[in-house]
């Protein structure tokens, strides 16, 4: 498991028009699932806890808005419920998740 920064569990400004967006910095649905389809890098998908190659150094996904996205990762929309209040708050929540829904 990837280690949380403590920079980047504060709770950050959340950005976007919609009425809860991904929050600039976080990636925690792009770090605590696993995801069984490929990813441009990760032709196996990558296990729980790992970033996405496709994280840049701002915790951004490279691929959204791009056809190559996985479906699995489309699928996600931020919500109060997924992201928590911080980044580990949605990680740890995630996570936890992951657990619960493993075969």
């Amino acid at each position: 498991m990837i280690p949380i920064d403590a920079h980047l569990v504060a709770a950050v400004p959340v950005v976007g028009l919609a009425a809860f967006a991904c929050r600039t910095g976080c990636g925690a649905c792009c770090t605590a699932p696993s995801i069984t389809s490929p990813i441009p890098g990760m032709p196996d998908g990558k296990p729980a806890g790992v970033a996405c190659v496709q994280l840049d150094e701002y915790l951004r996904c490279r691929l959204f808005g791009h056809p190559e996205r996985p479906a699995f990762c489309a699928s996600l929309q931020p919500s109060a419920e997924m992201c928590g209040s911080n980044r580990q708050a949605a990680m740890a929540g995630l996570l936890a998740l992951e657990l619960a829904t493993r075969p």
